[in-house]
């Protein structure tokens, strides 16, 4: 694997155009009606035309068998070593809200979340409740006070926000409160070293005070936290690959990530057209464009299968056009993971990706999706390896050695 230094010591600026577009949990499983995937099953003859002019291969964020979460998952895909570049996921998220972390800060992803009578989960995401109304709760939970910390909770997007504590000797070793399934309560905070013992107990009477606050609430009534996290230092992609790059984005978290990597932040506005507006207009400001679309993630995790063909065929209907009428230099499609519906969760399965420019040696594919671009001549590769792709194949990389 060619590690992001030695890319680095090769890049060169130039004034060809990458984009890079990923469309979060991207890939499916088979339907156990008609043994076809979401992107088997999507109406794409844009993406099956485009497939058939490029190269094609499938990527694994990780490793195999492990399921990436979106943060490990985006970073390998800037080249970053998503195991060596542990960040966490309350980190990401307050950087995507622009909230201002300190050195010492923990910040934790919380889900507004609903549970019946006996405390156990009935819904994660409390119906993925409107921001406005996540805005209100976060406002109440402002009132709980912890003795020799200051909390800030501050609204993400939908029924997400970020819980901040910010005081001396904190530990961001703690375990998350989410069991990732229903039917069960909510975990207790447990400390993953002696260090964090303090810090463990000051969030676990946190959550007390937020269940009383919230206990007449519907369908918001409890609070899942995971990601505990400090602030992140890694390299700058940008600087290491000598890029103006821009991050067109519509949620918060992987505007964090984006600003983490060095990227300018763009507006992405509300919906798939607003982001491919944005991306117009920014077209000569930038020479590489990282445009996510979150919609077929959302839709997985729902177990909507039908829904998540749709955003597909919107996908193929709008973006691709678009996206080739700029006439970028290099493009690339994928996602950061996989989100089958039938399973209704993130899954370890490899995620199919399609390279598409004037050097390529088209492997002509003839219908996009999982088993048409296990197929193809890029075959299984580590996500990590993506940027150098794509910088080679737009030209941005001088020759190495003698």
């Amino acid at each position: 694997m060619v590690p992001m230094e030695l890319l680095a010591t090769l890049a060169q600026p130039t004034p060809s155009k990458i984009v890079l577009a990923v469309c979060d949990g991207f890939g499916g499983l088979p339907h156990p009606e008609t043994g076809r995937s979401e992107l088997e099953t999507a109406c794409t003859p844009n993406l099956d035309a485009l497939a058939n002019r490029s190269q094609c291969g499938v990527i694994e964020m990780v490793g195999p068998g492990i399921t990436p979460g979106s943060g490990p998952g985006h970073l390998a895909l800037f080249g970053y070593d998503p195991i060596r570049y542990d960040v966490g996921r309350g980190a990401l998220s307050a950087l995507g809200i622009d909230f201002p972390l300190q050195p010492g800060d923990v910040a934790a992803r919380m889900n507004f979340a609903t549970v019946d009578a006996d405390g156990n989960i009935v819904d994660r995401r409390a119906g993925r409740i409107p921001t406005e109304l996540t805005a209100r709760l976060c406002a109440r939970l402002r009132d709980i006070r912890l003795d020799g910390v200051e909390v800030f909770v501050e609204p993400e997007q939908d029924y997400r926000a970020v819980l901040v504590l910010r005081g001396p000797d904190l530990s961001d070793r703690l375990s998350d409160t989410d069991p990732q399934r229903t039917g069960v309560p909510p975990l207790p905070v447990r400390a993953l070293e002696p260090a964090a013992e303090r810090t463990a107990t000051l969030v676990n009477t946190w959550i007390a005070r937020a269940r009383e606050l919230l206990r007449d609430e519907r369908p918001a009534n409890a609070v899942l936290l995971r990601g505990f996290a400090k602030p992140p230092h890694i390299p700058k992609m940008t600087e290491l690959y000598k890029l103006r790059a821009a991050a067109i984005a519509v949620y918060p978290m992987y505007k964090g990530l984006a600003r983490l990597a060095g990227m300018d932040v763009l507006d992405g506005g509300h919906s798939l057209a607003d982001e491919i507006e944005r991306l117009r207009a920014v077209w000569d400001q930038y020479d590489f464009f990282f445009l996510h679309v979150k919609w077929t993630d959302s839709a997985g995790e729902d177990g909507d299968f039908a829904r998540k063909v749709a955003v597909i065929e919107q996908i193929d209907r709008e973006l691709i056009p678009a996206v080739l009428a700029l006439a970028p230099d290099v493009f690339a499609l994928t996602g950061d993971h996989s989100t089958p519906s039938v399973l209704a969760a993130h899954s370890w399965h490899p995620v199919p990706f399609l390279l598409h420019s004037r050097w390529c040696f088209p492997d002509h594919v003839d219908k996009w999706g999982e088993r048409a671009a296990r197929q193809g001549s890029l075959g299984r590769f580590p996500a990590q390896e993506v940027m150098g792709l794509l910088l080679a194949h737009a030209l941005k990389l001088a020759k190495y050695g003698a």
